[in-house]
């Protein structure tokens, strides 16, 4: 099995990083920090490049916006060394949850266990 998962990690890029991106990262990678939901940030030694090794999944939008704005360099500061500044009505990051059984469902929807019934809209019949 560890020749199997060695291969898989060298073609496959949605399961955490593949076996270039650890070579790479063990060589030229300078670990800067980690966030709550246990993703690890890495910059190259000469600050140029900067990447995320997931702790799971790979998904973009589980990435709060303090690491995001790091990592597209919009911001030079670690978030770790100066957050940015929350204000008391925003709520807390949380990651895209489209095709998951968290997903907003609205009244009415046949998502939910027990839909609503529909007062703004009436079927069309032809006369």
């Amino acid at each position: 099995m560890g020749i199997l998962n060695t291969l898989l990690r060298a073609v496959t890029w949605w399961d955490g990083q593949t076996l270039n991106t650890q070579l790479y990262t063990a060589r030229k990678g300078v670990k800067v920090g980690e966030d709550d939901q246990g993703n690890v940030f890495y910059t190259s030694k000469d600050g140029k490049r900067r990447w995320v090794i997931y702790n799971g999944e790979v998904e973009a939008s589980r990435i709060s916006p303090d690491w995001h704005g790091w990592l597209h360099h919009t911001f030079d500061e670690l978030p770790t060394d100066k957050p940015l500044v929350h204000k008391d009505w925003e709520k807390p990051h949380l990651e895209n949850l489209t095709g998951t059984a968290m997903a907003y469902a609205p009244a009415g929807s046949i998502r939910r266990s027990e839909p609503s019934e529909r007062r703004d809209y009436e079927a069309w019949s032809p006369e």
